[in-house]
């Protein structure tokens, strides 16, 4: 598996195919390869003649873990993405994240725009800017002794997600903490790139994607039919909508 270090932090990736480049950011607890290639999101875009390019976010699957909340600032991440670019000679890509990784390529639209073609958001909506991501109760699920001991039902949902992708939950816990960023309307208003927001009907965490798409000023929305946050990021309906969506911007 590639690797590559951004300051003290050893980010791991994979890239395949060949073609024009997307770059893959995934979500909270998942990995690239739970994420991406479980979901067969690396074969549909590599059989459409694309490069793909997805990497571990720090603290997940095979990249470093760190321990310290401040590390995992969402414009943190953001900065491994566009390291990520650098390091393979990359000048422009089109950019896709779900959840966490949504919001990490948000931040990374906002800062760094001349890099990214076309960019997808999903799993995330109108909580990109009226919420701080998941919500910090997590953390304790996390760190309670074992899953019985959690009550909650979104941590326990993701205490039971992180033990079935074998996560380094301290890790994740400081990753929780430290990455509530959410974007000014002013910061999403100032996105001008192409971007599709694409959520589950049946979402009740990432809120409306029309809501979200309405204030971009290139933004178009795809509702994914009854299909709820863990659900919507393997959806035949998603993949078809996001590959129109990047046939279009070609």
């Amino acid at each position: 598996m590639p690797r590559f270090r951004h300051g003290a932090v050893e980010i791991a990736f994979l890239d395949v195919g060949e073609g024009e480049p997307i770059v893959l950011v995934h979500g909270f607890a998942s990995t690239k390869e739970v994420n991406w290639v479980e979901t067969s999101w690396t074969a549909t875009l590599t059989r459409a003649g694309r490069r793909v390019i997805a990497l571990d976010n720090r603290g997940h699957g095979e990249s470093m873990k760190l321990y310290e909340p401040a590390d995992y600032h969402t414009a943190l991440m953001a900065e491994d993405v566009r390291a990520l670019l650098d390091h393979l000679g990359i000048a422009q890509a089109d950019v896709m994240g779900y959840s966490m990784g949504a919001r990490i390529a948000a931040f990374l639209a906002v800062k760094h725009q001349d890099r990214i073609r076309a960019l997808v958001l999903g799993g995330i909506g109108i909580k990109l800017i009226e919420g701080a991501g998941l919500p910090d109760s997590i953390a304790a699920a996390l760190e309670a002794p074992s899953l019985a001991d959690v009550s909650d039902p979104v941590g326990r949902m993701f205490r039971s997600f992180a033990e079935q992708t074998k996560s380094d939950l301290r890790a994740l816990a400081a990753c929780i903490r430290g990455s509530r960023q959410k974007l000014s309307r002013e910061e999403v208003l100032s996105i001008a790139v192409p971007t599709l927001v694409a959520v589950g009907t049946k979402d009740r965490i990432a809120g409306p994607a029309q809501a979200l798409a309405s204030l971009l000023p290139n933004g178009q929305a795809l509702e994914i039919p009854d299909r709820d946050h863990m659900l919507a990021v393997g959806d035949k309906m998603f993949k078809a909508g996001v590959l129109g969506f990047l046939n279009e911007r070609s």
